[in-house]
């Protein structure tokens, strides 16, 4: 596992594979951080389904309204909900979608990101300056890659479990 410098930025996501280290990035988006923290805080975002994996492009998840395949998973719906929270402003910043950064899904409104977000499978300029990146895998890519495809799979791999390292 990859050296934690900031445990209080850096999040610990369990999939079937082994653990996958984020480290957020509260200097250039400090309110999708503070969500991403208080999401996983609370346990929202434990057993909650990657519904949308596009191969060679990214692994979307989050959807804690409907996703969480332990509580009224829906196959369906899972991909269109959020959180009880409000959504968020976009914090748009020079960083680019480079492999293994973490983006902020949304609707078509800049301003809609919300729980959801994706990983980058490769480098994804295309979305650079439309959609928030707050974080980079800084190790456990590997699990990341295995991460069943489909929109949405037919058996989706989900989020185990999903902590701020200084709680771990």
């Amino acid at each position: 596992m990859a050296e934690i410098k900031d445990p209080e930025n850096t999040i610990l996501m369990e999939l079937k594979g082994g653990t996958v280290v984020i480290e957020l990035l509260p200097a250039v988006a400090p309110k999708h951080t503070e969500r991403m923290k208080e999401l996983a805080r609370s346990g929202q975002y434990d057993n909650v389904a990657f519904h949308r994996v596009i191969d060679g492009f990214m692994a979307q998840t989050g959807d804690v309204e409907h996703a969480n395949m332990e509580k009224d998973y829906n196959p369906r719906r899972a991909g269109t909900g959020g959180s009880e929270l409000p959504d968020l402003p976009a914090e748009f910043s020079k960083l680019p979608h480079d492999r293994g950064t973490l983006g902020a899904a949304r609707s078509m409104n800049p301003n809609s990101a919300n729980s959801q977000f994706f990983i980058n499978f490769k480098d994804n300029h295309f979305l650079n300056g439309q959609y928030t990146v707050y974080g980079r895998v800084i190790s456990g890519m590997e699990h990341v890659d295995a991460i069943t495809r489909g929109e949405p799979p037919a058996n989706p791999d989900r989020m185990i479990s999903v902590k701020v390292a200084a709680d771990a």
